[in-house]
């Protein structure tokens, strides 16, 4: 199997070569364009947006808020009955609200409201359509929920913005170190011609041996990325392994490493610099949000700016009240261009500390000043192969009927799976996860299967969706360690 391409990047697919030429990079935009257009997806036009919102004032950010939030709240009213009520119960509609604490009434939602109301959320005829979408969640509870084209604009574009922050414009040639849970060796030649035009290559973090990732490093040096994306452990562990080769890519055109899905920890952010020769920035989302925020060039390692034109963003303390800049919270979000189903004052179950500070560049976007996020933990095959965490999850995602799930891998060979029951549960679901799981790690590896009423939250009070036991060596343990 190639471990070079797979679907699903958050933004496209890759392909490998060295699209070094303007002509290439050219292309690359004109292609991406194209397919925005045929899509009826208006990225461009909001990343234009995004560009001069920007450089407004914290008054006038929260002024173009206030407005998207009176929007959102009229679609709610009309297309998703669990909102409207929960608006009437709190005595809100749309245009009474002056200020976004007028909000503040209004109870949070959770994941499982997002869950048990689903059918009455979703506003299918939503224009340009509804998109169904999963997502695990910390603590391996999967949500099943629709976005519309606004909320996958606003992905796309915040991501370009910020890397335009770091001077990579769109068409330049990035390389992902990603994951997708499809069979990475179905392609086809459509696929492929897309792949080459995009000027995109993608490395599969789901199979990360050493052979594999002497080659990736070897694809990496011929592609000649300007930016390089991927899972923030997964980086590391590719970092980790070219520095225990004693080895320097040589990546001339590298102006920044974009890490995402977890915590960058400094030692981390660190080693990746120093193998890659490159700025490092990490981004902050989820797939029932969003892209979220990312690091710029003008504020101190960790702090992020808030993708403040798609998000409002809360941060409260275990009360519900909002806390002080610089107190850590919850992250209480939303989503402003969730139309087709809306997120309103979601809690998110992420921890954040909100900046007192401007961003230093002088964008009135507001500042958050540290994620401390959650833990994600590798699996491991009996191989050598390192896998994320992500390779087993997408096993439970798609099996229907769970409604929680939590993966421990004792030993290398040895995988337990704990998990809670939703609707749509049946004991035949037991065998395919096991197969699923085995396809994943090796037809030698017990798993085992339980089912249980509750999964425990950590000593710390923070949920793990996948715990493995399984040490790593030398620099490859640094790389992967949080604590």
């Amino acid at each position: 199997m190639r471990a070079f391409r797979h679907r699903h990047p958050p933004a496209s697919r890759g392909t490998g070569g060295r699209p070094s030429s303007v002509f290439a990079q050219a292309l690359a935009r004109t292609v991406y364009r194209t397919q925005e257009r045929a899509v009826r997806r208006p990225t461009f036009d909001y990343l234009a947006d995004l560009e001069r919102s920007q450089w407004l004032d914290r008054a006038g950010i929260e002024a173009l808020q206030l407005a998207k939030l009176r929007e959102l709240l009229g679609v709610a009213w009309l297309h998703s009955p669990w909102h409207r009520r929960r608006l009437e119960a709190a005595g809100l509609s749309p245009g009474a609200l002056t200020h976004l604490h007028d909000l503040r009434p209004l109870p949070c939602m959770t994941k499982q409201d997002a869950a048990a109301h689903h059918e009455e959320m979703v506003w299918r005829g939503v224009p340009g359509g509804a998109f169904k979408y999963n997502t695990g969640g910390s603590s391996g509870m999967p949500l099943i929920f629709h976005f519309g084209r606004r909320r996958q604009a606003s992905d796309a574009a915040g991501r370009m913005r910020a890397r335009r922050w770091w001077g990579v414009e769109p068409g330049d040639p990035e390389a992902y170190l990603w994951g997708a849970p499809v069979e990475l060796s179905k392609t086809d030649w459509v696929k492929t011609v897309r792949d080459r035009l995009i000027n995109q290559l993608v490395l599969n973090a789901f199979a990360m041996s050493p052979a594999r990732m002497d080659d990736y490093l070897d694809a990496l040096e011929r592609f000649s990325p300007s930016c390089l994306y991927g899972y923030a452990s997964s980086v590391a562990l590719l970092a980790a392994h070219a520095k225990e080769r004693g080895r320097r890519p040589r990546l001339p055109r590298l102006k920044v490493v974009c890490t995402t899905g977890e915590p960058l920890y400094p030692h981390q952010r660190t080693l990746i610099g120093e193998v890659f020769g490159a700025s490092v920035a990490n981004e902050f989302g989820s797939r029932d949000i969003g892209f979220t925020a990312h690091e710029s060039p003008d504020n101190p390692a960790g702090a992020m700016l808030l993708m403040s034109e798609s998000i409002i963003l809360e941060v409260l303390d275990a009360q519900g009240q909002p806390v002080a800049p610089g107190e850590l919270g919850e992250a209480v979000m939303t989503g402003l261009c969730s139309d087709a189903q809306p997120f309103i004052r979601y809690r998110t179950g992420d921890m954040v500390r909100l900046s007192p500070e401007p961003d230093r560049a002088g964008r009135g976007l507001h500042v958050i000043a540290e994620v401390v996020g959650r833990r994600t933990d590798f699996l491991v095959r009996p191989d050598g192969t390192i896998m994320h965490a992500l390779a087993g999850i997408y096993v439970l995602r798609a099996t229907e009927g769970v409604g929680e799930f939590k993966l421990v891998q004792h030993a290398v060979r040895d995988l337990e799976v704990l998990v809670v029951p939703g609707p749509g549960w049946a004991a035949e679901r037991v065998p395919a996860i096991e197969a699923g799981l085995r396809q994943r790690l090796g037809d030698d590896v017990r798993v085992t299967v339980r089912v249980v009423d509750a999964i425990a939250p950590e000593a710390s009070g923070k949920h793990r969706y996948v715990v493995s036991h399984v040490p790593l060596q030398g620099e490859l343990a640094q790389a992967a360690a949080i604590d």
